[in-house]
């Protein structure tokens, strides 16, 4: 796979030259931050290939198909990102409730071969939403450490901040956020894949009671749920809070203003 540098923007981002434009574009996630209706939109708009959370896959069943191989470690999965992306723009999204030592070990992907982006939301609402779904939810599945450590690992190599959306804007500020989240990684902005038909997609089926919302959802949206449980005075998840806020803020320091 040719090396194509990253060129930097004027308010110090890392985003992608058009005509440097790197194989993979990734999405790391918090889990509960409105990635898969990220992801629903890009399958929507048709011009990458799409891959639904293959590190997150690996690690809750021990293998995940790409390409029709079954692969069972990150080593392997990277390759065959890498592969995937010498076919054709590749987008995929993940979520951090693991921790991925094969991802961080690997310079070259963190560095070159992959334009790495973020999706936060603040950590009261994802550890409520989380507990609604698995309420025998631990501390680190929450999330925001290990995308904080993925975050500082691409800085580090690449020497510049990764792009960061809030999906909090983008739910509330669709247009503007998917605006600002294209035009930092240099993609065509696509009005049209902000609307797409409600289904349950292949990909969501070993997860599928996760994304029932992506499912029957038409476009980004904000839903108000009056029966999660309160974080702040749980006395298991208000712990977790506190763990992860901190990570959270330092990610939330770094958003797209939109």
């Amino acid at each position: 796979m040719e090396i194509r540098e990253p060129v930097e923007s004027v308010k110090g981002f890392l985003v992608i030259d058009p005509e440097t434009q790197p194989n993979i574009l990734a999405l790391w996630s918090a889990p509960r931050s409105r990635s898969t209706a990220f992801f629903r939109m890009m399958c929507e708009r048709g011009d990458f290939q799409v891959l639904h959370e293959p590190f997150s896959y690996l690690a809750e069943f021990g293998e995940v198909e790409v390409g029709g191989a079954r692969l069972r470690s990150e080593r392997e999965l990277l390759a065959a990102l890498r592969e995937t992306g010498e076919a054709g723009p590749l987008f995929f999204k993940d979520t951090t409730d693991e921790r991925y030592a094969g991802v961080l070990a690997d310079e070259r992907f963190l560095a070159h071969d992959a334009v790495h982006t973020f999706i936060i939301r603040h950590p009261r609402e994802t550890i409520a939403s989380y507990y609604a779904v698995n309420p025998g939810v631990k501390c680190h599945q929450i999330g925001f450490e290990a995308q904080y450590e993925i975050f500082e690992a691409v800085s580090r190599s690449t020497g510049r901040k990764p792009v960061v959306i809030d999906g909090n804007d983008l739910a509330e500020k669709p247009a503007a956020t998917v605006r600002a989240y294209t035009e930092a990684v240099s993609i065509p902005y696509l009005e049209n894949a902000l609307n797409w038909r409600p289904e349950s997609r292949e990909e969501w089926r070993p997860s599928e009671r996760w994304h029932s919302d992506a499912s029957t959802s038409s476009g980004f949206a904000a839903r108000t749920r009056t029966d999660y449980v309160d974080v702040e005075t749980h006395p298991v998840l208000s712990g977790y809070l506190e763990h992860h806020l901190p990570f959270y803020e330092r990610l939330h320091a770094h958003r797209l203003a939109v």
